[in-house]
């Protein structure tokens, strides 16, 4: 079970609320009323417990769960035991999110450490917190309900919409970000790209002019660098989830809910469309276009643009078909090779 040590929960949630904020269809004759706890895993959830299941793994825990109600996708059905409550959803993963999000609300109690340090010009929104070691430079527009935590550095002129997190020894600068934009802990947003001109007697700094725009509902890992534009800007898209330990260069452009997964490399100028995913350790040669709804694997090698809806493999990247080919008539040349 969650430890609320950690976690604020709310007491109770009704079934009516479960099925309206989860998305979720309900069994008929089912009570609106009846009132769950919290959610639980399938395993370990009990009769007032809200549960999920919908990979095939699931499938046997399922008809032995002891969960009060249960998400799950249609096809699920038969596995739900007598006694739980079907929960039927198009997207159990989701609505598992978004009721899981509603028992357990980030809350952000106002408060400011007199150990924190506010610009006299900085305008911080209702309900703000600023934890100690804290530092809020010249200039910088807070909106509401944003938690600024230890130690972390917002430099001058920084903008930021509401209910925004930036974690603990995080740093953000030359950055204009929306709304609901969480930079976890150690991540470093706006610093100078990697930009230098080598020359006969070594290289030369070429100063970083442009900026890092965020848009809203962005996550940005713990770890992860963000590069200001060299001269244009570095730009976040909407809904952007970013992991751990990713770098983003200098006018890098992602579009609209693209998720990029830890160690991913993108160098500069790399542009790219909406709901991209590129997997752990994918390394991106400059200056690529990448088309909407690509999927790249774990380890791959981007070198040239990629199409829209391309899934690709491999070092260098191509496709999957021609990947899974490639590795067949590998495997054909070294067992004829022990033949020999």
């Amino acid at each position: 079970m969650t430890d609320t040590r950690f976690f604020d929960k709310k007491e109770g949630l009704t079934l009516g609320e479960i099925a309206k904020i989860g998305e979720l269809k309900l069994p008929d004759g089912a009570s609106l009323d009846r009132v769950f706890t919290d959610v639980a895993s399938i395993d370990k959830a009990g009769e007032n417990d809200v549960t999920w299941a919908f990979i095939p793994a699931m499938r046997e825990p399922l008809k032995n769960t002891k969960a009060g109600a249960v998400i799950v996708p249609e096809k699920f059905l038969e596995f739900v035991p007598e006694g739980v409550l079907p929960l039927i959803s198009a997207d159990p993963h989701r609505s598992y999110g978004l009721v899981a999000s509603a028992f357990y609300p980030t809350v952000v109690e106002s408060y400011i450490s007199d150990k924190a340090f506010i610009h006299p010009t900085a305008t911080l929104g209702d309900g703000c917190r600023v934890e100690a070691g804290a530092f809020i430079g010249e200039n910088v527009v807070l909106g509401s309900r944003c938690d600024i935590r230890a130690n972390a550095v917002i430099e001058k002129g920084v903008q930021m919409g509401d209910d925004c997190i930036v974690g603990a020894t995080a740093t953000v600068s030359h950055c204009l970000a929306g709304s609901k934009v969480y930079i976890y802990p150690g991540a470093h947003i706006g610093q100078d790209g990697f930009g230098f001109a080598m020359s006969a007697k070594g290289p030369v700094k070429v100063p970083q002019l442009g900026r890092v725009i965020i848009g809203n509902d962005v996550e940005i890992g713990s770890g992860t660098t963000v590069d200001r534009g060299a001269m244009g800007d570095t730009v976040i898209g909407d809904g952007c989830r970013i992991d751990n330990l990713v770098q983003v260069a200098h006018n890098v452009k992602l579009g609209r809910c693209c998720v990029i997964v830890s160690q991913v490399g993108i160098a500069g100028s790399c542009e790219f469309s909406d709901f991209v995913v590129a997997g752990g350790q994918v390394g991106f040669a400059g200056h690529l276009k990448i088309g909407a709804g690509a999927q790249i694997a774990a380890q791959s090698g981007i070198m040239t643009d990629v199409a829209p809806g391309s899934i690709l493999m491999g070092s260098p990247a191509v496709s999957r078909v021609e990947f899974m080919r490639q590795q067949i008539a590998l495997q054909r040349l070294t067992k004829k090779k022990k033949e020999e």
